[in-house]
């Protein structure tokens, strides 16, 4: 009775280090039991067979793609001791069951894959028991199946084999070659799953030992082992659905293993799994062919390639025992491929940066190389799921989450550099391309994005000035890449005399400038960029008809170049060609309708050259393009009637009353317009899937033009007269303030990706003083717009800065029409979206203007230079409101520095010849009449500088 007991914990004991994989106590605990029980010598020899083998294999573990061949001298004590198992014959059914398979893994070992099918085949392996079954021998089972699978990947169907004598099974010898490889799959997937199971019953048994085991501390129990034939299992099923085209079988399977409850055997399989399914998802699978992961998989599927398949499209086999998966309620399911790919990869990314391998010491390099080259492949994947939804903010914080791997590693720096790029964040992404530049110098595309942002958002030109002097002195090694360099610094130059106040500076930059664009065009003729804007710093310069030579020379290189036509219809209206001028902007607009700079120029040149209400028209049509830009929608107004847009559309006589300012000031150019920077077509919404190269390393500042000196006054050509208005032109509704509120309610707006953009009444200022000044006034308006007085402004900035122009347009056009009344009602609208704005204070100085209350339009005037001191149209109207206080000293004050903010403005070199003539300098006056006479001559409808100058 004794020895039974002792006996049974014995086999007890063996029973959970087979489980465990505990090999080496093996040995130890077959002498105790051959010592208590005589009888079960044959248990012996089997289990000194299995623990030799298992011991062998751990010591030289199999590769994959290949098995070791021969006879080796421990295979051969193995072979012996479960012969002596088999041929005495004294084994239970169910031990003779495990010595058979060891002895078919033995043969596979040794590479005698027919020998090994031999064995299998007098085991019939689909009645062995999994429930009730001890967890050793799931393991067994499970590997059984996979080596069976492997021999018959090996053997091929019509080997000789068929015919060896020591291989009796039916449906082996009569196995054809169109269901083998059918035959493996089922090997292979009972093989994963029975692993899964076995994994699982061995992590729950192990956790229920730790609960019952005191808590005396004592070695931690390690992680159980895939090894060779379970991983092999797991993993190669879906590799052959995929070589045969059953995309929808592999991605089936990669769920099945997935949905399986996780242990922590399993854990580097899953991620490598996850990781595999997502990218298959990503690139192999597009909306339409996409089944959840909860349905059925579709009978037949475009995914699949038909001509290939001979096997059903789902399993043909039953398992008495699966593996548990996850179930329950509240359980997220994804429904598109993007969202699954992106769950998977978010999940891959987290167990990434958990199991990171940081350590620099020689012996972790591999582990280390090795983990960093599977969290590169996710953040890569990544990169790809995210970019198509442009959610590169969601990008930019994975991104930084792997810098733990990053260190000296170029390609994750160089993709957190353009994730931060594309996500507007510049200032931290030009950081990143200087650790990229540390890493990588000889590389000139990394400096040229720097400069891109430093030229753009961000107007950091000394950082500009020097990445681009770096892609220059590379010399030759630059390439094609060296003119892109003198490309870089001339923009750079260019918006140095543009932020200069000295003249000298001025002159020295626009020097400068123009060398190198003369530079980049002889080094590449070819390149349409360089001719425009060669063209482009003539033109700023006065230098029209060498600007018009250059801009041909553009367009002939890239015709439906739209900044390049844009540049054309200036030059031609400089020149007092308005009508040619036209032409030019209707021929630009039917390739580009919404472009906003082309629309503003040619309600310019129709107000010359049609009259206003062509203009008008013009007017309503960029209207309905800015509700169609933002695709305005708001719930809660339905009902309470018409906007002022459908107003418009609905009367013409209403509409004509409708235009927009006189844009010679560069301060009223629209910043919705300079966010276009680059060629493309305007979009009607904002598009979130740009590369790191679009849309979010746009120019934030639209550039202005340098002053620069004028030798020869010419003589003065005066501008022709606008078209009068109608005669009997009506109120329009406009003027109805509560019809404008209600217009301004139902602009609401979807998200759009206006990173990067300030506040567009702001920007546009000459020097490097009024971009701060801009920031201030746009945190004001925020500050202000939290007061009960401003209307609601939901979602970015940038669509309620184009609202608040058009109501600025507006409120000019009834300036001009002399309606002071319509004109406050605009002007208010503008102020409860930008109260601080200095474009709505200089509008409202106007309007008192308009009123003849003179001292209110001084006060609203002096407000407006407080948040922009070098806002030049403020210091015109203020100059001549002190002109008519006969305060000269300081009207002339203020004119001077008005001049040299801008001295090309030839509206204030009159406005200070008539304040020196006030003042009976009759020789300084006449300077300023001939200057602002050479200016005017050669001044576009609008400013050269409405065209954006960005890399």
């Amino acid at each position: 009775m004794t020895a039974r007991k002792s006996g049974s914990r014995l086999e007890t004991e063996i029973e959970r280090c087979r489980s465990e994989g505990q090999w080496d106590k093996i040995p130890e605990l077959v002498r105790q039991l051959s010592a208590k029980l005589i009888s079960n010598d044959d248990l012996g020899e089997l289990l000194l067979g299995e623990c030799k083998l298992q011991s062998y294999l751990k010591e030289n573990p199999i590769k994959q793609g290949a098995s070791p061949r021969g006879l080796r001298p421990k295979l051969v004590e193995v072979r012996k001791h479960l012969n002596a198992a088999l041929d005495r014959g004294n084994l239970k059914a169910d031990y003779l069951q495990e010595a058979s398979l060891l002895m078919a893994k033995l043969c596979y070992v040794e590479g005698d894959y027919r020998e090994a099918l031999g064995h299998y085949s007098r085991v019939n392996m689909d009645d062995l028991p999994l429930v009730g079954a001890p967890v050793y021998r799931l393991s067994m089972i499970a590997e059984a199946y996979a080596t069976k699978g492997l021999c018959l990947e090996k053997v091929p169907a019509a080997s000789p084999f068929l015919s060896n004598k020591n291989v009796s099974s039916p449906s082996l010898s009569n196995r054809s070659a169109g269901a083998g490889d059918q035959d493996i799959i089922t090997c292979y997937e009972k093989s994963g799953d029975i692993a899964l199971l076995y994994l699982q019953e061995v992590e729950k048994a192990l956790s229920a030992g730790m609960q019952n085991r005191s808590p005396k501390p004592g070695p931690v129990t390690q992680d159980q082992e895939l090894g060779y034939f379970l991983e092999t299992g797991l993993q190669r099923a879906h590799v052959i659905h995929f070589k045969n085209g059953n995309l929808t079988r592999g991605v089936g399977r990669f769920r099945e293993i997935l949905r399986a409850v996780e242990t922590r055997t399993t854990q580097n399989l899953r991620m490598t799994i996850a990781r595999q399914l997502a990218e298959i998802l990503l690139r192999g699978m597009c909306e339409q062919s996409y089944w959840s992961p909860l349905e059925d998989p579709p009978t037949v599927s475009p995914l699949d390639d038909h001509s290939r398949q001979g096997h059903p499209p789902t399993k043909n086999y039953n398992l008495s025992r699966r593996p548990r998966v996850y179930s329950g309620e509240n359980l997220f399911c994804p429904q598109e491929n993007t969202e699954e790919a992106l769950l998977l990869l978010l999940i891959s990314e987290s167990m990434a940066n958990r199991d990171a391998v940081l350590s620099r010491i020689p012996e972790h390099n591999n582990d280390r190389i090795i983990s960093l080259q599977s969290a590169s492949v996710v953040y890569d994947l990544l990169t790809i799921a995210l970019g198509r939804r442009g959610q590169y903010e969601m990008l930019s914080e994975c991104l930084e989450r792997a810098m733990k791997f990053a260190f000296e590693e170029f390609h994750l720096w160089y993709q957190l550099a353009l994730s931060l790029m594309a996500a507007g964040k510049s200032a931290r992404a030009v950081k990143v391309f200087k650790e990229c530049i540390r890493l990588k110098p000889e590389d000139p595309t990394i400096p040229l994005l720097a400069v891109k942002l430093c030229i753009g958002p961000l107007h950091w030109l000394d950082e500009g000035e020097c990445f681009a002097k770096l892609v220059i002195d590379m010399g030759e090694k630059a390439a094609e890449f060296r003119a892109k360099g003198y490309l870089a610094i001339g923009l750079v130059y260019s918006l140095k005399a543009t932020d200069a106040s000295l003249r000298g500076t001025q002159e020295e930059y626009q020097r400068k400038a123009l060398g190198a664009f003369q530079r980049a065009q002889s080094l590449s003729p070819t390149d349409h960029l360089a001719a425009f804007y060669l063209a482009l710093q003539l033109a700023v310069s006065r230098q029209i008809p060498e600007a018009l030579g250059y801009v041909r020379q553009a367009l002939q290189l890239q015709g439906d170049d739209v900044h390049s036509l844009h540049l054309l219809a200036l030059l031609l209206s400089a020149q007092k060609h308005y009508h040619d001028g036209l032409n030019i902007i209707e021929m630009a607009l039917s390739e580009y309708p919404e472009n906003f700079n082309l629309l503003y120029t040619k309600v310019k040149l129709e107000t010359l050259c049609r009259g206003p209400e062509e203009a008008l028209l013009t007017c309503k049509h960029m209207l309905q393009i800015w509700k169609t830009f933002y695709n305005l929608t708001n719930p809660s107004d339905s009902g309470r009637g018409s906007s002022l847009l459908d107003r418009a559309i609905a009367d013409r006589r209403q509409l004509n009353a409708m235009t927009l300012p006189d844009f010679s000031d560069p301060d009223t150019v629209s910043g919705s317009s300079s966010s276009h920077s680059d060629s493309e077509p305007v979009s009607p919404t904002f598009s979130t899937s740009s590369t790191p190269f679009s849309s979010p390393t746009s120019p934030v500042f639209p550039l202005l033009p340098p002053p620069l000196p004028h030798p020869k006054p010419p003589s003065f050509v005066p501008p022709p007269p606008p078209c009068p208005l109608p005669p009997k032109t009506r109120s329009h509704p406009f003027c109805d303030h509560s019809t404008l509120r209600q217009f301004s309610s139902n602009f609401g707006l979807q998200d759009a990706n206006a990173l990067g953009f300030s506040s567009m009444f702001s920007v546009c200022s000459v020097h490097a003083t009024s971009i701060a000044a801009s920031r201030v006034e746009q945190a004001l308006s925020e500050v202000a717009s939290s007061l009960p007085s401003s209307a609601p402004k939901h979602g970015p900035l940038h669509p309620w800065m184009t609202l608040a122009q058009i109501w600025l347009h507006a409120a000019e056009v009834y300036i001009g029409m002399s309606k002071p009344a319509e004109a406050t009602a605009c002007t208010q609208e503008a102020a409860n979206l930008f109260p601080t704005s200095h474009n709505v204070l200089y509008m409202r100085g106007q309007v008192a203007e308009l009123r003849g209350n003179i001292d209110e339009a001084k006060r609203w005037y002096e407000e407006a230079l407080s948040i922009s001191p070098t806002h030049v149209k403020t210091m015109q109207r203020l100059g001549l409101i002190l002109h008519q206080l006969q305060r000269y000293s300081l009207s002339e004050k203020v004119l001077r520095d008005a001049v040299q903010v801008n001295s090309t403005a030839h509206d204030v070199w009159n406005s200070l010849g008539e304040v020196l003539q006030a003042q009976g300098n009759a020789a300084a006056a006449t300077e300023c009449f001939l200057t602002a006479l050479e200016l005017e001559a050669s001044s576009p409808v609008l400013p050269f500088t409405i065209i954006p100058r960005a890399l």
